[in-house]
C-alpha cells in the first residue's frame, strides 16, 4: 500500500469537499486519489488466490468514486466512514453477482435423457461416472450451463481439461492421453485434475 498517497488532514479534506461541492473536478479527483489507500486496506481483507488484490482494488475504487460523488457532510458521517461502507458494498455486490452467475444452473434442471430414455437432471450428471457424463455433456443445454459456471469454480488448467475432455466451447472431445499430450504432462495427472474438477463442481452445488 506504500504506492498510495497519504490521506488528507482533516482541514484539507474539508476544504476539498467544499471545493468539490462548488463543481471543482480537480478537488473531487484529489479526494478520490487520497482515499485509495482505504480501498486497498479493505480489498486486502478479501484477497485470495481466486481474487487477486489488483482486481478487488479496481472494484473497490468504483465504490470509492460513488462515495465521493454522493457524500453529504450534513448527514453526520465522516468521509472515510461513508467511503468504507460504499467500498464494502461494491465488493459485496461483486461477490453476490459472481455467486449468482455460478448458481444459474439448477441441480434439478432437466438436461437430457440416458440410453434407456430416462430423464437426466444436472445433479445426476455431476454425480455420474465418466462414461455417463461423456454421453450427455455434448447436449447444447448442458454445454451452455457448464460454460457459464466453469470460470467461477475451476482453475484455468482444470477448465482446459474439462473443456477438452467433454468437447466444450465448440471443440471436439479428446481422450485423457490427447489432453496430456497438448499440455505436455502425464495422462495420470490429467486424470487427477479431471476428477478433482468434477468433485469441485459437485461439492459447489451440493454445499
Amino acid at each position: 500500500m506504500n504506492t498510495f498517497s497519504k490521506p488528507l488532514e482533516k482541514a484539507e479534506e474539508q476544504e476539498y469537499i467544499k471545493r468539490m461541492k462548488k463543481g471543482d473536478l480537480e478537488a473531487r479527483n484529489v479526494l478520490i486519489e487520497r482515499n485509495l489507500r482505504l480501498v486497498a486496506h479493505i480489498a486486502k481483507k478479501y484477497q485470495s488466490p481466486e481474487e487477486p488484490l489488483e482486481e478487488l482494488i479496481s472494484i473497490g475504487t468504483f465504490g470509492l468514486i460513488k462515495a465521493i460523488m454522493t457524500y453529504r457532510e450534513e448527514k453526520g458521517s465522516k468521509l472515510a466512514t461513508y467511503s468504507a461502507r460504499c467500498i464494502e458494498n461494491e465488493l459485496f455486490m461483486y461477490f453476490r453477482s459472481k455467486k449468482k452467475r455460478a448458481r444459474d444452473v439448477s441441480l434439478y434442471e432437466q438436461v437430457g435423457t440416458d440410453k434407456e430414455g430416462n430423464q437426466l437432471q444436472f445433479m445426476d450428471i455431476i454425480e455420474s461416472e465418466e462414461p455417463e457424463l461423456a454421453s450427455v455433456v455434448e447436449r447444447n443445454a448442458l454445454i451452455q450451463q457448464l460454460e457459464k459456471i466453469m470460470p467461477v469454480i475451476l482453475t484455468k488448467r482444470e477448465q482446459y481439461v474439462i473443456a477438452k475432455r467433454y468437447g466444450l466451447y465448440a471443440s471436439e472431445p479428446m481422450t485423457q492421453q490427447q489432453v496430456a499430450d497438448t499440455m505436455q504432462i502425464s495422462r495420470s495427472y490429467v486424470s487427477r485434475m479431471e476428477k478433482h474438477a468434477l468433485i469441485k463442481l459437485r461439492n459447489y452445488f451440493l454445499s
